[in-house]
């Protein structure tokens, strides 16, 4: 994949085609909160994730409706491991150690999230 971040607006989008699945821009608008951005802010910025390569479009009557490219799993992948690279020094161990000193998570608690990881590498 490749190894492009998208701006905090370019992900309010993708969010949402990740959602829909397809849809043209109007019903992209349509799901944000009020106030709404304006159509041609999302049409723009749609224009400029398919320059980036995350999103397709296929015409549609006399617009196009817009797609994900990239699945929603492989970009998470990619933002964690950029994180867990620029603020943990690339260890996952120190990630889970500072959110369990941030916000107080018991050992029961890691426990019950590892038998959970366990239960569905075995499924």
């Amino acid at each position: 994949m490749k190894k492009k971040q998208l701006t905090r607006a370019e992900e309010d989008v993708m969010q949402i085609l990740w959602q829909l699945e397809k849809c043209n821009v109007a019903a992209i608008v349509e799901q944000f909160p009020a106030p709404r951005p304006k159509y041609n802010t999302i049409s723009t910025i749609v224009r400029i994730l398919e320059t980036k390569g995350f999103v397709g479009h296929e015409p549609k009557g006399k617009g196009y409706l817009y797609f994900p490219l990239i699945p929603k799993s492989a970009y998470s992948n990619q933002s964690i491991t950029k994180l867990i690279d620029g603020y943990f020094q690339g260890s996952f161990q120190n990630m889970v150690s500072f959110f369990m000193k941030e916000n107080d998570i018991s050992v029961e608690e890691l426990e019950s999230i590892l038998s959970q990881i366990k239960k569905e590498d075995n499924d």
